[in-house]
């Protein structure tokens, strides 16, 4: 980088080595030598020798793997040709002591959460049949709106999500029955036992609707019920809020009872089908601080099956700086980090199997800067919006890929256009991978899955400037190898009986 970026060092800062340590033998008073003096002497000689040499061994099997020390401002070749600039350790998954990897083994298989988005089908032609079932766990579809004014929770494009007909659907069914990207997931949930199907309400955009109602009982209660409804009609195998932000105290209260009232509620719809089964809650958690310090963690935690953390967003356009977007670590550049954020919730009382870490699938572009740390001059073009770029478009024809060994935390870089765009590389997925799994954390998340690598060709998308796609890797499937593999054991839901739709209630036969 330019002189203004200052290196910073490698650092394996999450490895905590702790060697065993001998001390030498005290001195005494001079003592005449006898017979039996000097068997003691040679028997307490080889005793020391023997704890030495086992000293030794355990000083061996803790120590990590050496690797040459990197600078963290590393152009890694063209976008054609990428040299990575591993981190040794995590890159393959290996922890810092052999009983640590032993444990890692025995663990279950981790969640792996994606995003799917309906309007995902029109300009980025992501429709259900492009989603990497083997690569996922969870789908979490965004979004559901909220009427502020009732509480109601509706769909918000009927035609995406229960109209438009995908290869395969009649036109010729009689009654009333499902099609559009709920038929084609249900279908996928057939199809992959182990994928369950979450409603996600809110979102940025919906958001500010949400907070009338979670103040307001009655409010509340029409948001349980419909969301219900919706689930035992649509399919779903539970409901996600995603709720930015509650302001005051007020609302911060009003989200446990919500909360509250969607757990009962979900447990009572279970009982009344007499299906043995627990219809998942989730959230989408904030993870900046003036965010997470409002919410009432604690009490959240007892309802929800697992949290969602948005770790991602950590700097854009409303800075004054360039900076790392989703750093796992701090450093000097930027205190903001997935690290941090998650030590609060875990201090907080959230059991880190509870906890799902946020990746984004697009980096956030900064134009006119030397890098991060340094100021900027508005935002590149993007994708499909100003200043955001789908990762499989990364990093752009032009630009170098640079890395911060110390944040965890990677770039493109282009130096004719002083464009950087932050975003996570493979090498940073699989560091964040790693640390999923030795952080004893339940797993991993994206935003959203339109915007990864890999998956059928779009031939009828537009190409152009952060369009086109690069080469390189799922990150959905890179994240899922080095956490070790996904759980594959826990079976969806398919009985809807009192759906609205005659095709669902029949199991789409």
């Amino acid at each position: 980088m330019p002189p203004s970026y200052e290196p910073l060092p490698s650092n394996d800062s999450e490895q905590d080595i702790t060697q065993p340590q001998t001390s030498a033998p005290q001195k005494a008073g001079k003592q005449p030598i006898t017979r039996s003096n000097l068997l003691f002497i040679i028997f307490g000689f080889l005793v020391t020798a023997f704890v030495f040499y086992k000293a030794g061994q355990w000083s061996v099997s803790l120590l990590p793997s050496t690797s040459v020390e990197q600078s963290s401002s590393i152009p890694t070749g063209d976008v054609k040709e990428n040299e990575s600039v591993p981190d040794d350790n995590l890159k393959n998954g290996s922890s810092s002591s052999s009983s640590a990897s032993t444990i890692d083994e025995t663990m279950p298989g981790k969640y792996s959460v994606g995003y799917f988005v309906n309007w995902g089908i029109y300009g980025r032609k992501f429709p259900p049949s492009s989603i990497p079932v083997q690569d996922l766990t969870h789908i979490l579809y965004a979004f559901a709106n909220i009427n502020p004014s009732s509480g109601e929770v509706s769909l918000s494009d009927l035609w995406a999500d229960q109209d438009i007909h995908y290869p395969g659907d009649s036109w010729n069914d009689v009654g009333t029955n499902l099609y559009g990207n709920f038929k084609a997931i249900y279908l996928l949930k057939k199809a992959n036992r182990h994928l369950k199907l979450l409603l996600s309400i809110g979102g940025w955009t919906y958001s500010p609707s949400i907070h009338p109602v979670v103040v307001s009982p009655p409010l509340r209660a029409k948001f349980v019920e419909s969301a219900v409804k919706l689930l035992e009609d649509y399919g779903l195998d539970g409901l996600d809020v995603d709720y930015e932000y509650p302001q005051n105290e007020a609302q911060a209260q009003g989200y446990v009872d919500l909360l509250r009232e969607l757990r009962e509620a979900l447990d009572r719809h279970a009982m009344n089908k007499r299906a043995d089964y627990r219809f998942l809650l989730t959230i989408a958690a904030p993870c900046g601080p003036d965010n997470y310090q409002k919410l009432h963690i604690r009490e959240m935690d007892r309802y929800l099956d697992f949290w969602n953390m948005m770790a991602y967003d950590f700097a854009g356009s409303w800075d004054q700086v360039a900076n790392h977007q989703a750093n796992l670590h701090p450093s000097p550049l930027t205190a903001l980090s997935v690290s941090q954020c998650i030590s609060y919730y875990i201090s907080s009382g959230v059991a880190p199997p509870k906890l799902i870490i946020g990746m984004p699938l697009y980096g956030r572009s900064f134009l006119q800067t030397q890098g991060p740390g340094t100021p900027f001059n508005g935002v590149g073009q993007g994708s499909w919006e100003a200043g955001v770029y789908d990762y499989r478009a990364l990093p752009l024809p032009g630009s170098h890929l640079m890395q911060d060994d110390k944040a965890k935390a990677s770039w493109g870089y282009d130096y004719q256009k002083q464009e950087m765009i932050s975003f996570d590389s493979e090498d940073v997925g699989r560091w964040k991978g790693a640390w999923i799994k030795k952080m004893g954390l339940g797993g991993s998340m994206f935003w959203e899955l339109s915007g990864d690598k890999g998956g059928p060709e779009r031939k009828e998308m537009e190409g152009g400037h952060g369009k086109d796609p690069q080469p390189g890797q799922s990150l959905v499937k890179v994240v899922k190898e080095a956490m070790g593999g996904i759980e594959m054991g826990q079976h969806n839901w398919l009985n809807y009986e009192s759906s609205r739709f005659d095709n669902m209630r029949n199991g789409m036969q």
